[in-house]
């Protein structure tokens, strides 16, 4: 088994190859990333039970359509992640600096429409997540603890730690605090993507299928219950350094 030092200099030559690309053409990029984005959203939502197939999601987003037998929350999760991205994608492009209210933002959009009372705001009350033993922190805990998210982030920058290394971090941080009723892991996989975005890397897109949920759900709590990151941290490599090579597999195609 290659080591996490190793992977991640995988994950860099993938990244150097595609630099080495760009710019890319315009409308092939336009292309390219509206299908990825789609496929981001159909993954992203149906890891949280959302049953839009990833043609349906792309007619919901794209063309407006409205799904027969499906409900008005899964259109709406479907365009706003969508609209999510579109935020991401721009924010990871300013200079503005990735603090509590950038989740909150993020988090905002996610349950728009869905959840007006809590949207872009941190729980009030007490949770459990369904089939796993890691109990989130009580709420009185949560801003303390966010506060101490945002400074271990800070000092992993100033660090220079790998930056797939910090995204895979904020993933995994902002989940194990929870800090909202909803919308949670659809949030910390978004925050996650707006580092790599940020840092010159591609979308990370974690499968929804039940196998491949499974293996991430184990890996949070590996890391949640047995403070043992290293399985969510190859998770988060393996996925960017997919991501990398199905990019360079179409941006060659276009290129010849």
């Amino acid at each position: 088994m290659k080591t996490i030092h190793e992977l991640l200099q995988e994950c860099d030559a993938l990244k150097a190859r595609l630099s080495a690309l760009r710019p890319l053409p315009v409308e092939a990029l336009k292309k390219i990333e509206g299908a990825f984005a789609i496929e981001y959203t159909y993954e992203s939502n149906r890891i949280e039970g959302n049953t839009l197939t990833l043609q349906e999601t792309e007619l919901v987003v794209n063309e407006g359509v409205t799904i027969a037998g499906k409900s008005m929350r899964e259109h709406l999760e479907a365009i706003n992640h969508a609209e999510a991205i579109d935020y991401i994608k721009d924010f990871a492009r300013s200079s503005t600096e990735i603090s509590e209210r950038t989740i909150k933002e993020i988090h905002a959009l996610i349950l728009h429409g869905i959840d007006r009372e809590n949207a872009g705001r941190y729980r009030t009350v007490p949770v459990m997540i369904s089939g796993s033993t890691h109990t989130p922190p009580q709420p009185y805990l949560i801003a303390p603890q966010m506060e101490a998210f945002m400074s271990r982030f800070a000092e992993m920058e100033a660090q220079a730690v790998h930056p797939v290394l910090v995204a895979a971090y904020l993933h995994d941080e902002l989940v194990r605090i929870h800090p909202f009723i909803d919308g949670n892991g659809r949030t910390s996989r978004l925050l996650m993507n707006l580092y790599l975005l940020r840092n010159g890397y591609t979308l990370v897109n974690l499968k929804g299928s039940d196998e491949a949920k499974i293996g991430y759900y184990k890996a949070l709590e590996q890391s949640h219950v047995e403070q043992h990151p290293d399985a969510f941290q190859r998770l988060v490599i393996g996925a960017e350094i997919a991501s990398l090579r199905r990019y360079l597999s179409v941006v060659d195609n276009t290129q010849n």
